[in-house]
């Protein structure tokens, strides 16, 4: 059991430990360890924890760090709302060093009314219980408390409004247009309709504040390595994916893959897709002909002040459509003169 801080005073632990004496029965043994001990008091009742002759120890963060307890199964710390992330993820590695099952609760006072960085700590180091989850703990850390200024001293910044991913690709983009690699004309929105089912439903991420948070990473794929590695995030963290989801996968990924080929639109109505291309893309014309060759009569093109390609799905299975688009947004892609 740890109690709130470093700072309390060793007295208060002793008072706790004695309070806990005169509530369990006496062959419970309990003991205490705080930081204005003596180091070899201290090691005496870390060999004593160690070995089972003490079954309960109160303390203080002393043993946030270097104590490794095999036989430590349980775990109980208090005020958890003010610690910090990366406290709370090293308070709860002290338990569950072995094969035996171990818990850590965190516990807050009754009807406090919680901080919202401190909700939202308590909710990531609830989330994240995974082996390995310490890299993801301290995204969100630094998602929580800002990235700060890059260039200068301040310790916040707006990583939290944004995400962290969002942000990082903001950052790149912001890089890119300072050093003149990226253009005026590769600044547009690309917007895609769909007619499938893409969301997240309640009763497979029920917090909303969880929900918000990877719609807004979600939007940010760009790759199909992206979006194969967030699927498996998901099916890690949530289970397996319902149809809806993986559905938003894809149209996130599409969309990417649809604005690299220089499309501001695409549309479906029925069973036709229609791909509408930036008036000023450099549209290589004399592959056109090779591009729709190559899907018979399912593929049309429309001249224009906005050209238009449009795809008819009717032979085309509904479980077979998002691949068929895909393809098809590859395909046009291969027409655009780089």
């Amino acid at each position: 059991m740890v109690e709130e801080s470093e700072t309390m005073e060793g007295e208060n632990v002793i008072q706790y430990a004695q309070m806990l004496r005169s509530q369990f029965a006496p062959s419970v043994r309990i003991s205490y360890l705080h930081g204005k001990m003596k180091a070899a008091d201290k090691q005496k009742v870390m060999d004593d924890f160690s070995e089972g002759k003490i079954d309960v120890l109160v303390s203080t963060t002393v043993v946030e760090v270097g104590v490794n307890v095999p036989n430590a199964t349980v775990m109980m710390v208090e005020n958890a709302e003010r610690f910090g992330l990366a406290q709370l993820h090293q308070l709860r590695g002290r338990v569950g060093r072995s094969n035996r099952n171990a818990f850590a609760f965190l516990m807050y006072k009754k009807n406090t009314l919680l901080k919202e960085t401190a909700e939202k700590r308590l909710q990531a180091i609830r989330e994240f219980t995974d082996l390995g989850s310490g890299y993801k703990i301290a995204m969100r850390d630094l998602e929580i408390r800002g990235a700060g200024n890059l260039l200068g001293q301040a310790q916040s910044g707006h990583m939290e409004a944004v995400g962290y991913d969002l942000y990082c690709k903001m950052l790149n983009e912001a890089v890119l247009r300072l050093k003149g690699e990226l253009k005026d004309e590769d600044e547009f929105d690309t917007t895609l309709d769909l007619d499938i089912n893409a969301f997240i439903p309640s009763t497979y991420v029920y917090n909303e504040y969880q929900k918000l948070e990877l719609y807004k990473r979600i939007s940010s794929i760009e790759s199909k390595d992206e979006m194969e590695d967030m699927t498996d995030e998901l099916i890690d963290r949530f289970g397996e994916m319902p149809k809806a989801v993986y559905n938003l996968l894809y149209v996130a990924y599409l969309k990417s893959l649809a604005h690299h080929a220089y499309m501001t639109d695409v549309k479906q109505k029925g069973e036709k897709v229609s791909f509408e291309m930036k008036p000023d893309a450099a549209v290589d014309v004399e592959k056109i002909p090779v591009v729709l060759e190559e899907y018979k009569r399912e593929l049309s093109f429309q001249a224009g002040k906005n050209p238009t390609f449009v795809l008819d799905l009717s032979k085309t299975k509904k479980v077979k459509q998002l691949e068929k688009i895909e393809h098809c947004v590859n395909s046009l892609n291969s027409l655009i003169i780089r």
